[in-house]
């Protein structure tokens, strides 16, 4: 029988379970823990947190165990109006947004994980590195040859709505890491979020570079990994739809062919 060996600090080991408040409507939180500096295995720590002098959402519940209880525990959180992408992390086994799942939508105990197959810099941060790397990949930014207007440049409305479903993206990730096809070639395949950054400049009608964003993607893995699981559909806390706009991308690769 092959026997394998798991790498080292994989193991989830069980954490330290926190002293609960005296009274109080208490809610069991369960979050990840894991730092780079004591050498030892990820674990579970467990947390009561009193929801009657708690804000409603998760974010809140986090904010205030690190305020009363646990002053080592790390996320990353800022605007807390679902606008920054901050705080997306996995939460009762679905990447969301910390500051937009509200507690009560939790049964049972809520479970907090980072966001899944990135790296890990320390509890429930990931490490963003190479998703920003791919981001810039694609060149998000207006790129065009025509002299720059004394004024702005000039867009029709429906050309302008084209834009709506795409623009409204904040690159929080959790579609990204929600989809099996960017956690086996993440390396390669840009993933959900990128794909659809670059449809937002594609589908620009201020962009004259079409033909060179489109080589950009024309490649095996970096567009056509996708097998419309629709994962990142289902995971965008901004309900976006990755998926389509990775499938219109495929057909001007298409169109631009005949």
């Amino acid at each position: 029988m092959v026997a394998f060996t798991l790498p080292q600090n994989s193991k989830i080991d069980a954490g330290k379970t926190w002293p609960a408040p005296h009274k109080g409507d208490l809610k069991e939180f369960r979050i990840y823990r894991w730092s780079p500096d004591d050498h030892r295995n990820p674990r579970i720590d467990t947390y009561q947190v009193d929801l009657k002098s708690c804000g409603p959402m998760v974010l809140d519940a986090l904010i205030k165990i690190k305020n009363e209880q646990d002053a080592t525990l790390t996320f990353r959180r800022s605007c807390r109006e679902g606008i920054c992408g901050s705080c997306a992390m996995n939460i009762d086994g679905t990447n969301t947004l910390a500051c937009l799942k509200a507690i009560e939508d939790v049964r049972g105990p809520v479970k907090i994980y980072p966001l899944p197959h990135m790296p890990v810099v320390k509890d429930l941060v990931p490490d963003m590195t190479h998703f920003y790397a791919q981001h810039r990949s694609i060149e998000p930014w207006l790129k065009t040859t025509t002299p720059t207007p004394q004024a702005e440049w000039k867009q029709s409305r429906p050309d302008r709505a084209k834009l709506d479903g795409l623009y409204e993206c904040i690159l929080c990730a959790c579609c990204s890491t929600s989809c099996p096809s960017y956690w086996w070639n993440g390396d390669r395949y840009l993933g959900p979020a990128i794909l659809l950054q670059a449809y937002r400049w594609l589908i620009d009608s201020r962009d004259e570079a079409t033909g060179e964003r489109l080589d950009n993607l024309e490649d095996p893995f970096r567009l056509y990994r996708c097998h419309t699981i629709m994962n990142c559909a289902k995971a965008c806390p901004k309900h976006l739809n990755p998926a389509k706009a990775i499938a219109e991308i495929k057909k001007m690769m298409v169109e631009r062919r005949l």
